[in-house]
Order: structure tokens, then C-alpha cells, then sequence
């Protein structure tokens, strides 16, 4: 057994995408600088030279032909993981994620399977200009046919990696480049949960916090500062996006009878939005006040200097906390 393993998330990544090439050679990247270079946040560093370029293949900066291309090695049995260099950059690609990858199985009526990884670093925090920062998870959760997941933590990063590659389904795998840095243990010798679970991060019995991806971070110290005035959050990792695994998030609403939902996106008509409806539907006569949201503004991403301003910090979680006891 392997003992566990101190790592940031970035090279939990790399190590996840190793050992799948590694358990299959129907398994291969393709992106832009991801070969010698190892991409530019390095997740596939030092994988063009174990694996050879017919493997790790560094592609033109052409998103829509990266995903196309990827289609049909699927079709022809391979399983591709694309990168995606930085969120904004994805758009090119958007037709054939979602109106090809999307729908094929579907189309052929289950004959075809398409399992496509397409690796996306996404979020704020890195102080980045337009189109590095933004969160486009409402766009594939909204579109039927793709399965939408984000770890939150190295351990989840290496496990979920794998779980997605051998998904027999399109995966968008968002990554919080945010957390590249951040480390964590890594438990080589199980996995902790399925890939499409939410996981309880921490107890408490006054709010439900959830979330996902760097968004988890935020949470964990606005409940730590709720703490210290006396009031005890229960803090959620989403996880996956789509499915959503919502029975812990049920359980736990119907125990602490309010709940904030925190997202880097804007808030209309986003996933956080689909949340607190689905919430209230399920759990209504155990909620004492309203489910609350705490987002992005809606408007585009602001200059690095206003990053702050824009994305939600423990102290907007704790505002929301605030009016949600105030009930």
C-alpha cells in the first residue's frame, strides 16, 4: 500500500493523467505548449518524455480543431484529454462540445460512446487579464449529454482525473487554477468517493455552506470565522456539477435549516440559481429562511485590480450568513 503523499493540486493533476497513460495506452493530451513545455501551469510536465509526442501531442492554437480532432479519435476508439489553456479560450471550441460531443451517443442511440476529457483551468485569483479568469460552468451544465465535475483538492484532483478519463462519457474537467499551488494530501492507494458525490468538508449545525472548486476554500475560512462568533457552518463540496449529488446537501439543510450557495460566477442564471430552486423544492418545509447565493457580479470580468472586488471573499459569505439567521 502506498503511503499517502504531500503534493499542490497541479501535481496531484499530473500525477492522476501519469497513471492513466500509464494503465492505458488508448489514453493521450493533446493541447496547446502541453508537450515539452508541460502547458503553462507545467500539468503535463515531463509527460511528452516518458510518453513520446504520438501521445502527449502539442497541437495548433486552434480549440475547435483540438475538440474535433478528439471526437474522432474516440469514434475510433481512443480516449483523448484536451486542454483547454485558459477558460476564455474555450469558446472557439463551444460548437463542437456542444452541439457534436455532446449529443453523438445520444444520436446513435447509445451505439457510440465519447469518452472525451476536456481539461479547463478556470477562476480568478491569479490577478489575470480578460478571458484567464472567468467561469464558464453554466454553459456545459446547462447543455444535456456532458458531465461536469471540479475538485476542490489535490487528493480529489488525482483520483477524479482518472475517474473521468475511463468515464464512457464527455467530461468537462474545471480546474481551480487558483488552487494549483495549494497543497494537500494525496492517498495513492483508494479512492475516496465516487466521481459524481458530494463530500462534507465540515459539521455544523446553523448554516449550510456549499460549493465548489476554489469557492470550497472561501467557505472553510468564512466558517471559521463564523466560528469565533459563535455560530457553526456546515461547509459542502459540490464536486461534480452535473449530476449533482444532492442528498448531503439535502440531509444537511434539513438539519440546519439555511443554507448559502457561493459561486466565483455571476449569479443569474447559473448553477448556483438551480441549486437554491432545487433546494427549496426538496426541503422547503425545513428551510427557516430563504436559500441565499453569493456570486460574481453579472458583468464581465474585471481588470486585475478589481479582482478582489468582484469575487466573493469569507466576508460576503458571511454577510449572506448573517441575513440568513436574521430570518
Amino acid at each position: 500500500m502506498n503511503a499517502p503523499q504531500t503534493m499542490p493540486l497541479s501535481k496531484a493533476l499530473n500525477a492522476g493523467l501519469r497513471k492513466a497513460m500509464e494503465r492505458s495506452d488508448r489514453v493521450l493530451m493533446m493541447g496547446e505548449d502541453i508537450g515539452p513545455l508541460g502547458g503553462v501551469f507545467r500539468i503535463t510536465e515531463g509527460l511528452h518524455a516518458e510518453f513520446g509526442p504520438n501521445r502527449v501531442i502539442d497541437t495548433p492554437l486552434a480549440e475547435s480543431g483540438i475538440v474535433g480532432t478528439a471526437i474522432g479519435l474516440a469514434m475510433g476508439g481512443f480516449r483523448p484529454v484536451c486542454e483547454i489553456q485558459f477558460d476564455g479560450f474555450v469558446y472557439p471550441a463551444f460548437d463542437q462540445i456542444t452541439s457534436q460531443l455532446a449529443k453523438i451517443t445520444n444520436r446513435m442511440q447509445g451505439a457510440l460512446s465519447m469518452p472525451v476529457v476536456i481539461r479547463i483551468p478556470y477562476g480568478g485569483h491569479i490577478g489575470a487579464i480578460e478571458h484567464h479568469q472567468e467561469s464558464p460552468e453554466a454553459y456545459f451544465t446547462h447543455t444535456a449529454g456532458l458531465r461536469v465535475v471540479s475538485p476542490s483538492t489535490p487528493n480529489d484532483a488525482y483520483w477524479m482525473i482518472q475517474d473521468a478519463i475511463f468515464s464512457d462519457d464527455p467530461v468537462i474537467f474545471l480546474e481551480p487554477k487558483s488552487k494549483y499551488w495549494q497543497k494537500g494530501e494525496v492517498d495513492l492507494s483508494s479512492p475516496p468517493i465516487g466521481l459524481h458525490k458530494s463530500r462534507l468538508v465540515r459539521r455544523g449545525t446553523d448554516v449550510t455552506l456549499v460549493g465548489h472548486g476554489a469557492m470550497v476554500t472561501t467557505l472553510l475560512q468564512a466558517a471559521v470565522l463564523a466560528e469565533a462568533e459563535g455560530v457553526s457552518c456546515e461547509v459542502i463540496d459540490l464536486r461534480s456539477l452535473s449530476p449533482v449529488d444532492y442528498a448531503p446537501i439535502l440531509d444537511s439543510v434539513r438539519s440546519t435549516g439555511r443554507m448559502v450557495y457561493a459561486q466565483e460566477a455571476p449569479g443569474f442564471t447559473s448553477l448556483g440559481s438551480e441549486i437554491a430552486a432545487t433546494v427549496t423544492e426538496r426541503a422547503f418545509y425545513s428551510l427557516e429562511a430563504p436559500v441565499l447565493r453569493v456570486s460574481g457580479f453579472d458583468a464581465p470580468f474585471p481588470p486585475a485590480k478589481l479582482e478582489g472586488t468582484y469575487l466573493p471573499d469569507a466576508d460576503r459569505v458571511l454577510e449572506a450568513v448573517d441575513r440568513a439567521l436574521a430570518y
